[in-house]
């Protein structure tokens, strides 16, 4: 009893250990986290007068206002406002800790495969971001308020509140970034063996298809945002089949080298030892 006890004290202590460092893991982001949201929220107006920078272009000059029509909603905000930007501060910091747990776990080639999506990461999501905020949402803006003006004898007034101002930034921004992540998402795929490049380049009607429609719904309704956020995903798709195109001749050249490696050896010398007794 004693021997089985022990073995199952020593199956169990690798999970353990596995355990340990997640927890560890964990608790290291949801620090970083914290910092980063404590540090976002001390800075929340300066932040927040960066978000409503392009609504304040969009207006005439000495025209634009937010209003709140709930007592607490400004403090709502800006604790949105600390939270979101504590997250992107944090990012890094989160991705480092993933990172460092799953990488013991790989192998030398799987480490320098999966580096590149590690890095391009953040770089397509800031990408995206910096598309919706200093080109679509100035144009988004533009074309909202165009419909103000004077209705029936009635003047029609544009007067926003701060919580759903930012609700809709904040839209802009994870929806532009995250889509931007397109290439990420194939790549791991065709990485992974789950999907190949002719795959994709025979269901290039559909993806584009795809890629219209997902612009359609994560926009709103206006023609021009949804062509400013369909175009670059459509690039980035052709450019993700580009890459793939790259990585199968290099996989098809290492294999290559492989087999004549293999094939250069010289057959192996049969002993006397090895040979069988008759």
């Amino acid at each position: 009893m004693a021997f089985e006890i022990k073995d199952i004290d020593e199956t169990r202590a690798p999970l353990l250990d596995h355990l340990i460092e997640l927890r560890s893991r964990l608790m290291r982001s949801i620090f970083a986290l914290l910092i980063g949201f404590g540090i976002c929220f001390y800075f929340a107006d300066f932040i927040l007068g960066f978000l409503v920078q392009p609504l304040k272009d969009a207006f005439p000059e000495g025209e634009g206002q937010l209003i709140f029509t709930k007592l607490p909603e400004i403090f709502f905000v800006e604790l949105k406002v600390g939270l979101f930007g504590g997250f992107m501060v944090s990012f890094p910091i989160i991705a480092n800790q993933l990172w460092a747990f799953v990488a013991p776990g790989l192998y030398a080639n799987e480490k320098r495969a999966f580096l590149p999506f590690l890095i391009m990461t953040p770089v397509l999501f800031i990408g995206g971001a910096a598309l919706a905020y200093y080109v679509v949402m100035p144009l988004a803006f533009l074309f909202f308020l165009g419909f103000g003006g004077e209705t029936g004898g009635l003047q029609i007034q544009a007067l926003p509140s701060a919580g759903d101002y930012l609700g809709l930034v904040m839209q802009f921004i994870m929806a532009f970034g995250l889509t931007f992540l397109l290439p990420v998402l194939l790549l791991l795929l065709h990485r992974a063996g789950i999907v190949t490049r002719d795959q994709l380049v025979a269901a290039r009607r559909y993806v584009i298809v795809g890629i219209v429609a997902i612009a359609a719904i994560v926009t709103p309704p206006d023609p021009g945002t949804q062509v400013i956020l369909a175009v670059p995903l459509l690039i980035l798709f052709e450019g993700s089949l580009i890459i793939m195109r790259i990585q199968e001749r290099a996989m098809k050249k290492n294999n290559a080298e492989i087999e004549d490696d293999t094939s250069d050896e010289p057959p192996k010398k049969i002993e006397a030892s090895d040979q069988p007794a008759e």
